[in-house]
């Protein structure tokens, strides 16, 4: 009996050990595997991974997210190139419809300023980083130019200041038609050409007549301070009426060198004698937090008196108490829309400008296996326990429209600011 027993088992091992081998062939002949071991599906299989994992809401905003990988991989099988996998990629992400939830390639501007913001202040992403960036500084080659596509046309929508754009005199509502005889492209147009003229063609009205050829030399752009940059180049103070108003873009409010150097400007540089201020929050990133408006907020902030040897006197207010108005627009999205919220609540001054993005949830970037950069938003924001921005944004006091096609440089929204300034300071 034991005899029959250890020969059943035998036989039962053998055909068991059969049935795995045919299944292990069967396996490898499927059409299946060669495919699912293409990079762009190891791709799409890690971004749906990231967001099933650390999505900041386990129903997925009302999504059901695995009949959303079913839809979407076929896709990605019968995509021919890179960037048909990063649109079928997006488009899976904006099911969640959910800001800070996207995935950004190497081929945009924005891949390397998110990465420029985030990298400072994660070891973890700076580890990841290294094989991607071996000299650890996230560059790459630009103009410091953002356009907008408006019924098939390319527009430049904001220039950094002090940026090569500006200093070869491109405007906003500039139509770009082409860089050196070619399409424009945000990356492809200037890569490896930092130092070397290129040629813009633009059309500066409706008109084909106005068209005109701009040299503009590129420069390598350091992601991680050239929002600063911009920032510090920004400041001026417009003189109108005998009064002095000051005006700062905070085109990043991520970090605290940022609000730093606002507040150093404030109190003792440029900014500090101008009669009213203009804080311009928009277009660029959020990030940072409300503390931007301790200065315009804290209560009997007190007055700091230095006298040098020689008697004189420099008196420094930590306060800001002169008149104040906030610019926003379409473009001003995260962080500074909790910003320009609390301006409002706080009654600081007016809103001016057009409705913010509506983009307010909490956003961590991931590195995939190719370099591309995940964000996910990985965090609900509520203001007063119970209100929420993400999709609904903020309407401005004063709503100033801007019509961006052919605007030849001018600003109306800035424009409408000075005016109420110097109304307030009448």
């Amino acid at each position: 009996m034991k005899t029959f027993r250890l020969l059943y088992l035998r036989r039962l091992a053998v055909a068991l050990l059969l049935s795995i081998c045919v299944l292990f062939m069967l396996w490898l002949s499927s059409p299946l595997l060669p495919i699912l071991a293409k990079p762009e599906a190891q791709i799409f299989a890690q971004v749906w991974q990231t967001v099933n994992d650390n999505f900041y809401d386990p129903k997925f905003n009302g999504v059901n997210w695995k009949a959303v990988k079913e839809k979407y991989q076929p896709r990605i099988i019968q995509a021919q190139s890179s960037e048909e996998v990063a649109t079928a990629i997006n488009q899976m992400l904006s099911e969640l419809q959910t800001s800070h939830t996207h995935l950004y390639t190497q081929n945009e501007p924005a891949y390397y300023q998110l990465l420029g913001i985030f990298q400072p202040m994660s070891s973890e992403l700076q580890k990841q980083l290294k094989k991607f960036f071996p000299t650890g500084k996230i560059e790459y080659t630009g103009i410091g130019l953002f356009t907008k596509d408006i019924n098939s046309k390319t527009f430049a929508s904001s220039i950094l200041d002090e940026s090569p754009a500006a200093k070869a005199g491109l405007k906003v509502g500039d139509q770009i038609i082409s860089v050196d005889g070619n399409i424009y492209h945000p990356i492809r147009s200037f890569a490896g050409k930092a130092g070397q003229t290129v040629k813009i063609l633009i059309q500066r009205s409706p008109s084909a007549s106005s068209r005109q050829e701009i040299v503009v030399v590129p420069q390598l752009l350091d992601a991680s301070t050239m929002f600063l940059a911009a920032q510090t180049a920004s400041i001026e103070i417009v003189e109108r009426q005998e009064k002095k108003v000051g005006y700062i873009h905070i085109w990043s409010n991520a970090a605290d060198p940022y609000q730093q150097q606002f507040q150093d400007e404030l109190i003792y540089g440029r900014l500090k004698n101008a009669d009213g201020l203009i804080l311009d929050l928009r277009d660029g990133w959020g990030g940072g937090d409300i503390s931007y408006l301790n200065i315009f907020t804290a209560k009997q902030s007190p007055t700091v008196t230095n006298v040098q040897r020689n008697n004189r006197r420099y008196t420094y207010n930590y306060q800001w108490k002169k008149p104040v108005v906030m610019v926003v627009n379409e473009g001003s999205r995260s962080s500074k829309e909790i910003l320009a919220f609390s301006f409002q609540q706080s009654q600081i001054g007016p809103v001016i400008g057009t409705k913010t993005a509506g983009a307010v949830v909490a956003g961590r970037p991931f590195i995939m296996q190719d370099g591309s950069l995940l964000y996910v938003a990985v965090t609900n924001v509520f203001l007063n326990d119970n209100q929420r921005l993400e999709g609904k944004g903020v309407t401005p006091d004063i709503n100033v429209p801007f019509s961006l096609e052919y605007a030849q440089g001018a600003d109306p929204q800035k424009e409408r600011a000075i005016e109420t300034l110097l109304q307030a300071l009448k």
